[in-house]
């Protein structure tokens, strides 16, 4: 006679599984200073997401809500956490007085998306009582602030037409280019990239106002994106285009990546054929040692938080102040210089400009912290 299978209660397992699982992901936040995750949940309108402060020590954390089909939720709480540190260094080099936040939706913007859903999320910003501001990025529009504005006050990048400051994609591009610049003059002498071929991997708003600006230069450009009416935009502009996975492999003076992070990794580095590695996408390394890498094989890699802050800069140009399109462009402008403050560093202290960029951000928030600390 077998013995009867012992008892298993479904909610202990549940829950002792749900430790361990909050359990790494605090190991994760007290490692690199989160201060604060929140999940969002609303299944009547779809909502299902996560918002994360990381660094108030410069301002209330800023910004934008990325909506995307994530796999799992663990994808979406590890690129929420990456992405809001990433933010946090970004205002700090540029010089802003934000913080660092993010959120993340899970969901397909293309069929998910909905006035109820973003409404929704606005509420769950509004129960962080401004510690949180929150604005555009991947899969989110001005539309969508419109609707998210009508629960929360603390949102940016509003459309121009509401009294905000409009869609950050315009000053990203710029500051892209100009740090694309910078980086030219310290790989050949000159900032002039006429003639210089540049291969930009996602075709989205912000490597449209990039390539226009490198067009009118007089660079030549080869592009990709996963989304056809991107490469539509593309081949109207004149632009070559290849497939997805073919762009590592073009030989080109410039590897641009403007989509989604990770792209730099073990397996894409080596089939780099560039000197310079400057885009638009946030969290490009997989991993630190692809900083190493990049530099082991004599490419130039601008930090992605350094040189596409060009729509912080715009968003901070409108949080507590009159928004001034001139004073947002003439900071945009400074990315240039900030890149070269980080490329002396680089060289100056024998580390990699990604270690670089990361000391300039330390130092301005261990500065701000001992005057807090008074």
């Amino acid at each position: 006679m077998s013995r009867p299978s012992p008892r298993v209660d479904k909610g202990v397992v549940f829950h002792a599984e749900r430790r361990r699982f909050l359990l790494d992901i605090l190991k994760y936040m007290t490692e690199y200073g989160h201060e604060q995750l929140v999940a969002c949940s609303e299944p009547s309108v779809g909502l299902k997401g996560f918002i994360v402060v990381h660094d108030t020590t410069l301002g209330p954390g800023a910004g934008g809500v990325r909506i995307w089909p994530y796999q799992s939720e663990d994808e979406a709480i590890l690129d929420v956490l990456r992405l809001s540190r990433a933010m946090t260094y970004k205002s700090a080099v540029a010089g802003l007085s934000l913080g660092g936040g993010k959120a993340v939706l899970i969901a397909d913007p293309a069929k998910d998306k909905t006035e109820a859903m973003m409404r929704a999320y606005g509420r769950y910003v509004e129960t962080l009582g401004g510690r949180y501001i929150t604005t555009t990025d991947v899969g989110s529009t001005t539309q969508d602030l419109e609707y998210i504005a009508l629960e929360t006050k603390h949102v940016a990048g509003l459309p121009t037409s509401a009294g905000g400051s409009g869609d950050t994609s315009e000053l990203t591009g710029l500051g892209l280019y100009r740090g694309m610049q910078a980086c030219a003059k310290a790989v050949w002498g000159s900032d002039s990239l006429s003639d210089r071929m540049v291969a930009m991997q996602g075709f989205g708003k912000v490597a449209q106002h990039t390539a226009e600006h490198l067009l009118k230069e007089g660079a030549t450009l080869v592009a990709t994106d996963i989304q056809e009416g991107a490469l539509d935009n593309a081949r109207q502009l004149g632009v070559k285009v290849v497939e997805p996975d073919e762009i590592y492999d073009v030989a080109c003076d410039i590897f641009s990546p403007c989509a989604l992070g990770g792209v730099l990794n073990s397996d894409t580095i080596p089939r780099l054929k560039c000197r310079i590695v400057a885009g638009g996408a946030n969290n490009q390394l997989q991993a630190g040692e692809d900083g190493v890498e990049l530099q082991r094989m004599a490419i130039l890699y601008a930090p992605d938080y350094v040189i596409n802050a060009g729509g912080i800069i715009n968003v901070s140009c409108e949080v507590g102040a009159t928004y001034s399109l001139e004073r947002a462009r003439a900071m945009t402008e400074g990315i240039y210089e900030t890149v070269e403050r980080v490329l002396r560093m680089s060289s100056m202290n024998d580390i990699t400009t990604a270690q670089a960029a990361e000391r300039l951000a330390e130092e301005r928030l261990d500065s701000a912290r001992k005057i807090r600390s008074r």
